[in-house]
């Protein structure tokens, strides 16, 4: 019997095992109690509270405005929708990067008043004294390397990260600082697949790729984008499994329609 079929709650630990085993990992972000609910219920290993709810839930055009209080919200509102799931929640932009001393009373505040239970990091050797610090508070850290939004202003775009040699020697440098510091996984995005399999299999901790191949231990989507609510988002890397914007447009417009003709509610849906 496969590992993530045996366990009843998934744990840092579980991974590690999935990853040693072969089993890949799968992570969807959630943002809510009504859809955490079914994404834990369908048997994901990871929910990500994502700082990408700044742009699907919030509408900014980047990560960078959420703050930590918004953040907790988020994540507190999975908590309780989750039984199973290992949940974990991003570090929001301004939270840790520069200050260690800051960086830990954030990382608290999300696990207690949240109830996560790990907390999201992008950066490389750069923020390594931040995740030290946090990892000495028992608090579990999983990196985030290759395309890191929260740079967006430094990169001054969202392209494929880590072409050229010389950043693909740092990207894996820092993958390898990031397990040595103690980080439990580490999320890959919008990297070459021959870089992010060749990072998979020189760091023991598990690899997670958002447009970074199959070479890969798992794959994360933003369920907005995987579930087709976003529809004006096509990057190479999505598959969309539906178009629920399409099904969700029909439905209202029946509703309007029905609640204008007066043919809503007929008389078996009143009291």
């Amino acid at each position: 019997m496969s590992i993530h079929k045996q366990v009843k709650k998934v744990t840092t630990h579980t991974l590690h095992e999935m990853k040693q085993a072969g089993e890949k990992i799968s992570m969807l972000t959630g943002y809510d109690f009504s859809m955490a609910k079914i994404i834990d219920a369908a048997g994901v290993d990871v929910i990500l509270v994502g700082d990408s709810a700044s742009n699907v839930m919030a509408g900014h055009e980047t990560t960078l405005p959420i703050t930590l209080d918004q953040m907790i919200y988020h994540a507190s509102s999975v908590v309780r929708a989750v039984d199973r799931a290992l949940v974990v929640v991003d570090m929001p932009f301004g939270s840790y990067q520069g200050n260690s001393k800051e960086a830990l009373s954030s990382a608290i505040r999300i696990m207690k008043e949240s109830g996560g239970h790990a907390v999201k990091m992008e950066g490389g050797q750069e923020i390594l004294e931040s995740i030290k610090r946090i990892l000495t508070a028992g608090i579990p850290v999983m990196g985030h390397l290759g395309l890191t939004p929260q740079s967006i202003y430094k990169f001054g775009t969202y392209v494929v990260r880590a072409k050229e040699e010389e950043e693909a020697n740092r990207l894996l440098e820092d993958a390898k600082a990031l397990e040595e510091a103690g980080c439990f996984a580490i999320v890959l995005e919008k990297i070459p697949a021959q870089l992010a399999t060749r990072v998979a299999q020189e760091v023991k901790i598990p690899i997670i790729g958002i447009g970074a191949g199959n070479g890969v231990d798992g794959q994360v989507l933003v369920v907005h984008d995987m579930l087709g609510i976003n529809n004006d988002f096509s990057p190479r890397f999505l598959r969309k499994y539906n178009n629920l914007y399409d099904q969700m447009m029909k439905s209202f417009q029946q509703y309007i329609q029905d609640v204008r003709s007066g043919d809503f509610p007929n008389s078996s849906e009143q009291y």
